[in-house]
């Protein structure tokens, strides 16, 4: 007998959002979604948010952006993005 290994770890609420941006992909690529996360240096030397989120595709009506300052910041945005186009994200 095996024991079915769960491919989803357990990540605690205070480790942020950044532990679990793979698995956010991944879940966003299975529901048909392509989707990605950036930093761009040159927008750092510039002072911008240099962080990127976007995803197009699947079942969003339009493609979504999302920037911050940080992967934390970017994420976060980019997860209330995503659930108010009726995505139910599950991190």
């Amino acid at each position: 007998m095996t024991v079915s290994k769960s491919r989803w770890p357990k990540t605690a609420p205070e480790s942020g959002v950044e532990d679990a941006v793979l698995l956010i992909l991944e879940w966003l690529g299975e529901q048909g979604v392509d989707a990605m996360i950036r930093i761009d240096a040159e927008r750092m030397r510039d002072g911008k948010p240099p962080w990127t989120f976007v995803a197009s595709g699947g079942p969003l009506p339009s493609g979504l952006r999302a920037d911050g300052a940080s992967a934390h910041e970017c994420l976060g945005k980019a997860l209330v993005r995503l659930r108010d186009t009726g995505l139910p994200v599950p991190f």
